[in-house]
């Protein structure tokens, strides 16, 4: 009696400890796991003028209604550009209805009739800069009178101020001119494409469907040829910069201090050799400023920052076989390694160049983690502003002195504080908290309710003797004497990361999976980034043979622990994932037992050559490199489950790469399913239309009923809830 008492005593109890279960509808349409936004604003932060549109109409009379982007005169605080009728063109291209508004008088004056490209008000607040139809214009503000800087422009034949579509994809830039640091010149690139292939895609409609067509160039394929212009704004005349021509790349374009001095960044097509050429903007003609070159690729970001000394640059190379700080002097004769050892810096945080200290975050201690550090322009006192094993992400005011830091780790989501930069003699420099801005209590609040798994870290060892890093995330209710599916997620393309110290790393949809009853894995293979030049610079040539291998080794790991089920272990990526996910189910035929792959590569002859190239070099000159480790050429080794999806009208990674796999597959006389989302482009996404919800449905359910065993659930079947305490 005492026992059944007791029992029924502690029902209530047990019954309060049940969570919820997480459902598709949490994540993809409720938003129940969204973190809040924390600004970072600090008490001598620029307020953004607050622009008051009220009562405002265009120009047929309507009103105006809310702006889609301000853009604030930098000079005159109440003129402003206004954007409307924004439309996405690629990953980071878009155009607008621009409008030019004076609050002082309350006029609204519309640039165009038709919607243009990055609109940007010259450094002295007197003009305006954009793009139409392939021609870059400058509009005089007091004149109201816009003048075509050029007019050769034209729809798949040539490109004026704004980038061809491999530009934009691969060196992660759209807007392809630049103001000179007073205004007086425009430095702008100019993209001939004529003799680049087209790549042509169905856009699917209720009447006959439309033909979209595009320069895409093609592993091996032409480029376009690429001039810079330096047009000078009160002359109105032109300079053409002077390089080298030939089969190359302009990466980059940047203004020094100088308002004369363009700095052009030129590359070989085999992105293993990069110069700085100083460019006189009067006259185009230039000289050598730095060179570096790389036995595999060097790599392009933007790192670079010209001193307001006006006679040294700081920049990041991986020169020395980790990614770290570069002092160097305008003359050549200066060259200072800032920062040195066996970790990588991740961010130039800052410069202060008052007092000659660098902000930057390193991947320490772990190439999972990141801490803030500040170091002197000679590198010879460094210290670390962040501490311990966890992700900081930062953000410093305009004077250096306060930051604020938001942490957090594989489990923990961010905590918000502002901390204030104490520079001492003795002590050297600190951090101290002023205060707590955030701890993300509601967030925590629905993983308590939803009952989160605490994902661990893993160190798995592939066959090459390297040790590999992973995280795992357990079932709820998890027992070891039972054995549990592992779906593997990855992504594995190089520099990427997956296996992070931060909250997201592990995602709400793998919590799901783990309710469900899935072990959840990601390991970081040969290739990432964090761990060095040579890590991940070791697929060089061959991309996709020592990723799988690496998943192929922690797949057998794993399957040797007593709780995992080694004749269900899954694999689910995107994009280079996909990719991966396609290797896994026909190379890895032997211990991945089903593969999902969204969006793949199926053979790097289809991907862009600035991409491919990097890592490959051309089909001509590295077939076997190609053939090799293409998913299409082993398709008759499958014996698991595969799910191939696709977006339709996918700019980026073409529905080619499916069609393409899929004939393989026929050919091959293997079953497969597959799902098409028509219209779509690389990210499949949509809450309109319902396409995000379905897709992620539609993932979700095929594991569930081809990648679990007795003790997960099938599809529809609510999540078994973690026990109580």
């Amino acid at each position: 009696m005492r026992k059944l008492f007791l029992l029924f005593f502690l029902l209530p109890v047990v019954a309060l400890a049940q969570n919820k279960p997480i459902t598709l509808e949490d994540i993809y349409k409720k938003g129940t796991f969204r973190g809040e936004f924390v600004p970072a604003i600090f008490d001598t932060t620029k307020k953004e003028p607050e622009v008051k549109l009220d009562g405002l109409k265009d120009e047929n009379g309507k009103a105006f209604g809310q702006a889609e982007d301000v853009i604030t005169n930098p000079v005159t605080a109440s003129l402003h550009l206004l954007k409307k009728g924004t439309e996405p063109i690629y990953r980071r291209s878009s155009k607008s209805f621009v409008y030019l508004y004076n609050e002082a008088g309350e006029k609204l004056t519309k640039l165009e009739n038709e919607k243009v490209l990055h609109p940007s008000f010259s450094p002295d607040g007197t003009k305006i800069a954009y793009v139409k139809d392939n021609n870059l214009y400058v509009y005089d503000i007091a004149a109201g009178k816009a003048t075509a800087v050029t007019t050769d422009g034209k729809w798949n034949y040539v490109i004026n101020g704004n980038c061809d579509w491999v530009y934009e994809e691969e060196f992660e830039f759209t807007q392809a001119y630049e103001w000179s640091p007073k205004g007086n010149f425009i430095a702008y690139y100019r993209f001939d494409e004529t003799k680049v292939k087209e790549y042509n895609m169905t856009i699917y409609d209720n009447a006959h469907n439309k033909d979209y067509r595009y320069k895409y160039p093609k592993a091996g394929d032409g480029n376009s040829t690429v001039d810079i212009y330096i047009y000078d704004v009160a002359k109105g005349t032109k300079a053409k910069a002077d390089y080298e021509q030939g089969d190359i790349y302009i990466p980059r374009i940047k203004w020094t201090k100088d308002d004369n001095t363009l700095v052009v960044y030129w590359m070989n097509r085999y992105q293993n050799d990069l110069k700085l050429l100083s460019t006189n903007a009067s006259t185009g003609a230039s000289n050598l400023l730095y060179q570096e070159k790389n036995k595999y690729f060097v790599e392009i970001n933007d790192d670079w920052w010209w001193l307001k000394d006006g006679k040294n640059y700081l920049f990041t190379s991986e020169m020395n076989g980790y990614r770290h700080l570069y002092l160097y002097s305008l003359d050549g004769k200066e060259k200072t390694q800032v920062t040195k050892g066996n970790f990588e810096v991740t961010d130039i945080n800052g410069v202060d160049e008052i007092n000659k200290r660098i902000y930057f975050t390193m991947a320490y201690p772990r190439p999972m983690d990141r801490n803030l550090f500040v170091t002197d322009f000679g590198g010879k006192k460094t210290y670390q502003l962040t501490q311990g094993e966890a992700w900081h992400r930062v953000v410093l005011n305009d004077d250096f002195t306060k930051f604020y830091d938001y942490r957090s780790d594989l489990n923990t989501p961010q905590t918000v504080t502002l901390n204030k930069i104490i520079a001492e003699k003795k002590k050297g420099i600190t951090a101290v908290v002023e205060k707590t801005v955030n701890e993300s209590a509601k967030l925590k609040t629905k993983i308590d309710e939803y009952g989160y798994g605490k994902a661990e870290f893993i160190k798995v060892p592939n066959s090459k003797g390297d040790t590999l890093n992973g995280w795992m995330l357990k079932p709820a209710n998890f027992d070891p004497t039972k054995k549990y599916p592992v779906l593997f997620c990855n992504y594995g393309g190089p520099g990427s990361q997956q296996v992070a110290n931060r909250f997201g790393a592990v995602s709400s949809w793998h919590q799901l999976l783990s309710q469900k009853g899935f072990i959840v894995v990601s390991v970081d293979n040969t290739g990432t980034g964090f761990r060095g030049e040579e890590f991940k610079k070791k697929t060089y040539l061959q991309l996709g043979k020592f990723e799988i291998e690496d998943q192929i080794d922690a797949a057998k790991y794993l399957g040797n622990m007593s709780f995992v089920d080694k004749d269900n272990i899954g694999h689910w990526g995107w994009s280079y994932g996909g990719f991966m996910s396609a290797l896994a189910i026909t190379k890895g035929n032997e211990v991945f037992s089903a593969a999902v792959s969204v969006a793949p590569v199926t053979n790097w002859r289809y991907y862009d050559n600035i991409y491919t190239e990097r890592y490959m070099r051309t089909p001509q000159e590295n077939a076997k490199g190609y053939d090799d480790n293409s998913p299409i050429n082993f398709t008759d080794r499958i014996k698991g489950k595969y799910l191939i999806i696709h977006g339709t009208a996918d700019d980026n990674v073409h529905f080619q790469n499916a069609t393409q796999m899929i004939s393989a597959l026929v050919k091959s006389n293997i079953d497969f399913e597959s799902a098409y989302y028509p219209n779509k482009n690389h990210g499949i996404g949509g809450g309109l239309d319902n396409t995000t919800f379905h897709l992620w449905s539609k993932m979700t359910n095929w594991i569930l009923e081809n990648m679990g065993n007795s003790n997960t659930q099938k599809p529809n079947q609510p999540a078994k809830q973690p026990k109580g305490f």
